[in-house]
């Protein structure tokens, strides 16, 4: 009995650690939106300057989050952790103390090496402290946690610089920072993954890609699609992914094994996350200006009109991992993407210069509710897809996927919004926005689809409580021998 009690403090206390770590790497995704105005204001800067102190963050956080599972697999988890979340916090301290845009940027950037390496080992972490019985629940809370962080960034941004200033959405890091370092140190157990070894020229090659491909989309509509610069820049970068590509094929040890990608669980369900964030983020990007620009909304005002979209994944993605855990992680995070689609679809259908927010709520319902059933059982898909020893880099490779989903949601969206309309009038924001709102849907509306093409239940294997439940589990970290292809 005190055993058992002592395993539940353990996983109660991991749960608190992981989520709170995961909410703060979550939330710096988007907090800064609803602050560019003040940012502009203080620090001065172009427009394409203030999308970067988005982007810096986003980037840096997508490139290195396969290379800070590995480091985490190599030298220990925990004290990976604790390094990272240290990083995050000075970094977030130096984002608050910037004299000028360049500081911003690069301090962002910093936080986003920091998120890299604390955020994926969450999830490891959890898995190694949750019983089997208990991981849909405890995922489903994860999910929640890390879901409102995405979503609430404007509120939380725009509350901060409505009422006291900007720099206090980096300085809320500071005191959570501080306390979870030695909290991890005392209640986090250490664990490493098997023969982890680092992979510094697929590093580069992501880095290099990623940004030539974000760089060139970002600058597009302001530069002109066929400039010299954006040209080489969308070219070099897509080359530079190819080579990551062929990388990740050939080479003995790469940071992402394109062998997971023979998995149609790990492909299905990788494609799907990819296409979720591209579509929210963009959508939430652009969302939060509309209610502010078009409709005359404040930074709170507007956050707190979004709530319906973003309260829903603390209350529904808890039911979403239950659920999962009787009737499968596939048919959950199908509907959850359907509704999602469905939601940005009928914003864009109904937004004019002076659409009500009565008319507005079914969309952000139906958008807060689908994208809460993604996020627990999707987790759950991406662990169970793979072998335990594997789980470290899977779970890097799916959050380094959402990240750059969020950062082409951005750029893709903006350049829509850029092409089709623009900042000049109520009217012109409009005519921008739908177009790129219907493109979100189009994304996660396809992320619904690769979803549905994912094996079905899994056949459990006699005796192997490592191969998960077969119903979108996560697998612990021993070997999984049946994974379904």
């Amino acid at each position: 009995m005190p055993q058992q009690e002592s395993r539940r403090g353990r996983a109660a206390w991991a749960l608190v650690v992981t989520g709170v770590a995961g909410f703060m790497a979550a939330l710096d995704n988007l907090v800064v939106t609803t602050a560019l105005p003040s940012i502009r204001e203080d620090l001065g800067g172009a427009l394409h300057d203030l999308e970067w102190t988005v982007s810096a963050y986003t980037l840096t956080f997508a490139v290195l989050l396969m290379t800070g599972a590995a480091l985490g697999d190599r030298f220990g988890r925990r004290r990976l952790f604790m390094i990272g979340t240290a990083v995050f916090t000075l970094a977030s301290a130096a984002a608050a103390l910037a004299p000028g845009i360049g500081g911003l940027i690069a301090a962002r950037a910093v936080q986003g090496v920091g998120a890299a390496i604390m955020m994926p080992l969450t999830l490891t972490l959890l898995t190694a402290a949750v019983p089997a019985a208990k991981r849909g629940m405890a995922y489903g809370i994860w999910g929640a946690v890390n879901g409102l962080a995405v979503a609430s960034g404007p509120l939380i941004g725009g509350s901060l610089t409505e009422h006291i200033s900007w720099q206090w959405i980096f300085w809320v890091n500071v005191p959570l920072g501080v306390v979870l370092v030695p909290l991890a140190r005392l209640r986090l157990a250490e664990s490493h993954g098997a023969g982890a070894r680092l992979d510094i020229p697929g590093t580069l090659l992501a880095s290099g890609g990623l940004f030539g491909i974000v760089y060139g989309l970002v600058r597009g509509p302001a530069d002109g699609w066929t400039d010299p610069v954006i040209l080489l820049s969308l070219f070099a970068g897509a080359a530079l992914l190819a080579g990551f590509v062929r990388h990740g094929i050939r080479a003995k040890n790469p940071m992402l094994p394109m062998r997971l990608f023979r998995s149609r669980a790990f492909a299905g369900i990788n494609a799907a996350s990819l296409l979720m964030f591209l579509g929210v983020f963009g959508s939430v990007f652009l969302l939060s200006q509309y209610l502010q620009t078009v409709l005359g909304y404040s930074p709170t005002e507007a956050g707190l009109r979004m709530l319906p979209w973003t309260g829903m994944p603390m209350l529904v993605a808890p039911v979403a991992g239950i659920l999962s855990d009787r009737v499968g992680g596939r048919p959950v995070v199908a509907a959850g993407l359907f509704l999602q689609a469905a939601g940005l679809a009928y914003l864009a259908l109904v937004l004019t210069t002076d659409t009500s927010y009565g008319v507005q709520l079914p969309g952000l319902i139906i958008s807060g509710v689908g994208m809460a059933l993604f996020f627990a059982p999707a987790s759950a898909l991406v662990m169970s897809s793979v072998r335990g020893h594997e789980q470290g880099i899977a779970s890097g490779a799916n959050n380094a996927l959402r990240e750059v989903g969020g950062a082409l949601g951005i750029a893709v969206m903006g350049s829509i919004f850029s092409a089709r309309g623009g900042y000049g009038t109520a009217g012109t924001f409009v005519d921008g926005l739908r177009p790129a709102l219907v493109t979100g849907a189009a994304a996660v509306a396809v992320a619904s689809v690769a979803v549905l093409l994912i094996p079905g239940r899994r056949r459990a294997v006699p005796g192997d409580d490592a191969g998960g439940d077969g119903r979108g589990a996560p697998t612990p970290a021993t070997a999984v021998e049946a994974v379904s292809h």
